[in-house]
């Protein structure tokens, strides 16, 4: 099992419309202090989709620098262009990640044999390890556990970020893949319930702004204390509502603003959090006993 844990999506600071170098190595040493098993940079927390390509590959590559392995690093090289991602999990292998993770390709809707074929093809081009990334509702497409199962024989790909919210979907990955494939949440409300059937951590936006909690609740469900877990999980469940107010990232930016680890800046087309949803957000902080 190469990847487990909680393994934070970070966020990419700018500031004046760049990429904010100090504040981002801030995030990391903040990560890692409160026992963050891993960094995903370039996900969808951290507004890929709107980096050009130098700034996707200097993000990797800073991050890599930052960690100095005291904790894995995932890159984000997903792209709904397969010579792209070829691209950019090549670019991570060079420059020293620990793994790459790819979304399935989204707005050109794939067959599942394109699904197949599209991670066969970055598989073949470089042998860094795989998680594969299944978010129907940001991608218009799933991958099923028959497809996830496929995969699976390929020896590099060795985790999938299962997003779909279904746990029979889940399941019914664990139930087809065995000991093949690690699976880890990509919904973090579902992180326990998918851990109390096999997952072995989660890729997650709420470590952004709790990173201890969240590494604890995993932390004592990989040891079978649910107990205790749970008492976490429950007084996560505000934030884990509240994170998603609004698409992600946004509320997730305006709480690390108010915790002062970043300026609140977005890319457009994303707009910053509405008065009344941050009023809410930061209530719900409060609460926590954050910012």
């Amino acid at each position: 099992m190469i990847f487990s844990g909680s393994l934070v999506a970070i966020v990419t600071p700018f500031k004046n419309g760049t990429f904010d170098e100090v504040a981002y190595a801030e995030l990391i040493e903040f990560q890692i202090a409160n026992g963050t098993h891993g960094i995903v940079p370039c996900g969808t927390t951290g507004e890929s989709a709107t980096l050009t390509p130098q700034e996707h590959e200097r993000v990797i590559a800073l991050t890599v620098e930052i960690v100095q392995r005291r904790v894995k690093v995932i890159a984000g090289t997903g792209s709904n262009s397969t010579d792209e991602a070829v691209t950019f999990t090549k670019h991570a292998k060079e420059v020293g990640a620990d793994g790459a993770l790819l979304i399935t390709p989204y707005y050109n809707k794939p067959m599942q044999e394109g699904l197949f074929q599209h991670y066969s093809a970055v598989a073949k081009a470089s042998d860094i390890p795989l998680v594969l990334y299944n978010i129907p509702s940001r991608t218009g497409v799933n991958m099923t556990p028959e497809t996830i199962a496929r995969l699976s024989d390929i020896s590099s790909i060795v985790a999938v970020k299962e997003g779909s919210g279904s746990l029979s979907q889940v399941s019914a990955i664990i139930e087809q893949c065995g000991e093949k494939m690690t699976v880890l949440a990509g919904d973090d409300p579902l992180t326990l319930p998918m851990m109390a059937i096999g997952a072995k951590g989660v890729i997650t936006v709420t470590a952004n702004v709790a990173p201890a909690d969240m590494a604890n609740m995993v932390n004592l469900a990989l040891k079978g204390n649910y107990e205790e877990a749970r008492t976490l999980h429950y007084k996560l469940t505000p934030l884990f509502s509240a994170l998603f107010y609004e698409t992600n990232p946004i509320p997730v930016k305006a709480a690390l603003s108010k915790m002062g680890k970043l300026q609140n800046e977005l890319r457009l087309p994303l707009t910053p959090i509405s008065p009344q949803n941050q009023e809410k957000l930061f209530q719900v902080m409060k609460t926590c006993g954050l910012g």
